[in-house]
C-alpha cells in the first residue's frame, strides 16, 4: 500500500508542476502567484501516505496561508505575524514531544 501511495503522491506533483507551467506559459496566473498551490499539492500527496502525519497537515497550511497572501486574499500585516508564530510553536511543540 505505501508504495501505490508512494507512486500517487509522486504523479500529483508531477502533474500539478505542469499545470503550473502550462498556467506560467498561458495566462497571466505567473508561478510567482502559483507556486503555493505546489506546497499544497505535497502536502495532500504527505497526508494520502498517512493521514495523521503533522508535516503534511503544515505544509498544506503554509501552502494555502502563501496562496492566500499571493493572491491578494489576507492582508500582509496580519500574516506577517500569524504566519511565523504559528510555525514557531508547531515546531516547537513537535520538538517537545519527541524530546519526552
Amino acid at each position: 500500500m505505501k508504495d501505490k501511495s508512494s507512486i500517487l503522491s509522486g504523479g500529483l506533483v508531477l502533474v500539478s508542476l505542469g499545470i503550473l507551467i502550462f498556467l506560467q506559459r498561458t495566462t497571466a496566473f505567473g508561478f510567482d502567484r502559483s507556486w503555493p498551490i505546489f506546497l499544497i499539492v505535497i502536502g495532500a500527496g504527505i497526508l494520502l501516505q498517512r493521514l495523521r502525519d503533522l508535516g503534511g497537515w503544515i505544509i498544506g497550511s503554509v501552502g494555502i496561508g502563501f496562496f492566500l497572501l499571493r493572491n491578494g486574499k489576507l492582508h500582509f500585516e496580519l500574516t506577517a505575524y500569524i504566519l511565523p508564530l504559528s510555525l514557531v510553536l508547531v515546531g516547537g511543540v513537535i520538538v517537545w514531544k519527541n524530546l519526552r
